[in-house]
């Protein structure tokens, strides 16, 4: 399907502000960019960069008074989520060498810790696929998706003690079971169509049978619409925007996905 994607953010700065910020998806193996457009009121330098994980980050320094950005998009991206039930577990050793980093704890991903739950969750289940199939089912029975109840990203022990949480604790909780059970899983954070309300979104992805693939716990059932824009351990690498310097907080923060009829 092919989808119009954007994002407006809207500040009042005090003081010259820097920001990192990761607002243009890539294209790759699931979704295709047409057209984009970035637009950054006042005009300002702005110099990109690739970071770590492979996402497109831009660097600047917002000016007092009033500052906004602008990106749109079209994108041609799956109707349909890949799925892939018997898909194999990879022992370590075989693991691409990028692929290391997504085994280990992380700050909002404490998986040295989850090891004996997701066995207990994923008992009787075929070594890989299967397994995270049954961490996303639990995850979607046992923790009460609630949008708009966290401001603040928060960890997967925290999000396992409280039983709810926001799409990206969810991720939190799904990767470092994920990971408990030497399963690859990274957090991505992007675009869902017909997310209801209508915000940015986050999900999460385990390496199975050679190849990436897309689990979320916060949809019934997972249909096409996906528009990643950034990949990462946790919450912690997939800010879409970080700012440094006196806080500042966004006076207008607006999303917005909308299939293109074709």
């Amino acid at each position: 399907m092919w989808l119009n994607t954007s994002y407006d953010l809207a500040f009042n700065i005090e003081v010259h502000t820097p920001f990192v910020l990761m607002l243009r998806p890539r294209s790759g193996a699931h979704q295709w960019i047409a057209r984009e457009e970035y637009k950054i009121v006042p005009n300002v330098p702005v110099f990109e960069f690739t970071d770590g994980y492979g996402n497109l980050c831009q660097r600047l320094i917002a000016p007092p008074g009033p500052f906004a950005v602008h990106t749109a998009a079209e994108v041609m991206t799956a109707d349909e989520v890949d799925r892939a039930p018997g898909a194999p577990f990879i022992e370590v050793q075989f693991l691409p060498d990028e692929v290391l980093r997504y085994l280990l704890p992380s700050r909002y991903c404490e998986s040295d810790r989850f090891g004996m739950m997701a066995a207990e969750i994923t008992a009787g289940q075929l070594l890989g696929y299967d397994q995270v199939a049954a961490i996303e089912t639990w995850l979607r029975e046992r923790i009460r998706f609630a949008p708009g109840s966290s401001d603040i990203p928060v960890s997967a022990v925290e999000v396992n003690l409280r039983q709810s949480g926001v799409c990206r604790d969810l991720a939190h909780l799904g990767i470092a079971l994920c990971r408990g059970l030497t399963i690859p899983a990274r957090m991505v954070v992007g675009y869902l169509h017909g997310l209801e309300p209508i915000d940015m979104h986050a999900w999460f992805e385990a390496y199975l049978g050679g190849r990436w693939y897309t689990f979320d716990a916060t949809q019934t059932e997972l249909r096409g619409g996906y528009v990643a824009i950034g990949y990462g351990r946790d919450a912690a690498d997939v800010a879409v925007y970080n700012q440094f310097g006196p806080a500042v907080y966004p006076l207008i923060q607006k999303v917005e996905v909308n299939r293109i009829q074709e």
